[in-house]
């Protein structure tokens, strides 16, 4: 069980605003989504299967071009915020 303790720890580092009835939901749902993984380590035979990272092979990738369509000089974008630094726009930290 995930305590409510450590969602409101994990909510706060991703700047989640929540309530209490919302936290007990989430430990609720999250119960849920470990007894299911409880039951997918239990099939037999399960350890042995390769993770895969996508449901089938991709042989190819083909991107497309960047196209510039409207070029803002740096001075317009920071002219639209309040937080600068050394003519960057200043974000909020996010990882301890």
């Amino acid at each position: 069980m995930i305590e409510k303790d450590k969602l409101k720890d994990y909510a706060r580092k991703l700047m989640f605003e929540m309530n209490e009835e919302e936290y007990e939901t989430l430990q609720k749902e999250f119960e849920v989504i470990l007894k299911q993984i409880a039951l997918i380590d239990n099939i037999k035979g399960i350890k042995d299967v390769k993770p895969m990272t996508f449901p089938y092979i991709a042989y190819k990738a083909t991107f497309r071009e960047d196209e510039v369509k409207q070029e803002i000089d740096a001075e317009e974008v920071l002219s639209n915020t309040i937080h600068q630094y050394q003519d960057q726009v200043r974000v909020p930290k996010v990882v301890e």
